[in-house]
C-alpha cells in the first residue's frame, strides 16, 4: 500500500486490515499469518521481527497490519517499535511517543505503564519512546533481553518493527533473539542484489527467515483503492 503524504504532519497510516477486514488485501495478510504459523509446526512462534533492506519499502505498514490480523485471530499481541532511529508506530496508531521502549530500558517507567491499548481488541503497542543517542547499545543490552522475557509472559505474540537491515546493525541484534523474521521488499524499488544481501546479513546473525513479503505489487483489479501488499 503506497499512500503519499501531502505534508509532514499528515503521517497517520491507514491499516487496511482494521478499516477493511474483508478486503482482498486483508485476506492476503491473513494468508501471511497462516504461512507464518505453518513455518514452524513443531514450535510456537512467540516473536517475529519485521525489517527491510532499505527505508520506505513498507516494513512498518506490514508490521502493523500483521499485528492486527493476529489480534483478530484472538491472540494477545504486542507491537513494539524497535526502530529507535525513525519510529513510526505512534503515527500509525495516533498515540503519544513521550514514553516507550527507550524509557522502559533505562528504568524510567515500567513495561505495563508504557504499553498502549489500541482500538483493535487484543492489540497493544509499545512505541519507541524518545530517540536515544545509542540505539544499537540499548537493543543489545541485557535490559532488552530481560524485557523481551517479560513481554513473552504477558503476550502470546510480540512483533518487532526494526530499522532497515542494510542501513544499521539494529535489526541484526534483534534477529537472533526472535523466533522468526520477515523481510519486506518493494516491487519495482528493491534491487535483487540488495534483497539477497539483506537475506545473507540476517542469516549470518543466526536469524530464522520465515519468508519474504513483496510489497507494492499492483494487482489487476483494485480493491478499495489499495494495492497488494503480499
Amino acid at each position: 500500500m503506497a499512500i503519499k503524504k501531502k505534508n509532514k504532519e499528515n503521517k497517520v497510516r491507514k491499516l487496511v486490515t482494521n478499516l477493511f477486514p474483508k478486503s482482498l488485501i486483508a485476506e492476503q495478510y491473513k494468508t501471511l499469518r497462516t504461512n507464518i504459523q505453518f513455518a514452524s509446526p513443531d514450535r510456537e512462534i512467540r516473536s517475529i521481527m519485521i525489517t527491510s533492506p532499505s527505508p520506505e519499502e513498507g516494513k512498518s505498514t506490514t508490521a502493523g497490519n500483521l499485528a492486527v490480523v493476529f489480534a483478530q485471530q484472538g491472540k494477545k499481541v504486542l507491537l513494539v517499535d524497535a526502530d529507535l532511529r525513525k519510529p513510526t508506530v505512534h503515527y500509525t496508531f495516533n498515540v503519544l511517543n513521550t514514553v516507550g521502549l527507550t524509557t522502559v530500558l533505562v528504568n524510567r517507567i515500567s513495561l505495563a505503564n508504557a504499553i498502549v491499548q489500541t482500538n483493535e481488541e487484543n492489540l497493544h503497542v509499545l512505541t519507541s519512546g524518545p530517540i536515544p543517542p545509542n540505539p544499537s547499545e540499548l537493543l543489545a543490552s541485557n535490559a532488552m533481553q530481560e524485557l523481551m522475557k517479560e513481554m513473552y509472559q504477558e503476550f502470546d505474540l510480540v512483533i518487532f518493527d526494526t530499522p532497515p537491515v542494510m542501513t544499521v546493525s539494529d535489526a541484526q541484534i534483534i534477529a537472533n533473539r526472535c523466533d522468526g523474521l520477515i523481510l519486506v521488499i518493494s516491487s519495482g524499488k528493491t534491487e535483487i542484489e540488495q534483497a539477497l544481501k539483506a537475506k545473507e546479513v540476517l542469516q549470518s546473525a543466526t536469524g530464522k527467515l520465515l519468508g519474504v513479503v513483496l510489497n507494492n505489487q499492483k494487482i489487476k483489479k483494485e480493491t478499495n483503492g489499495y494495492y497488494s501488499e503480499t
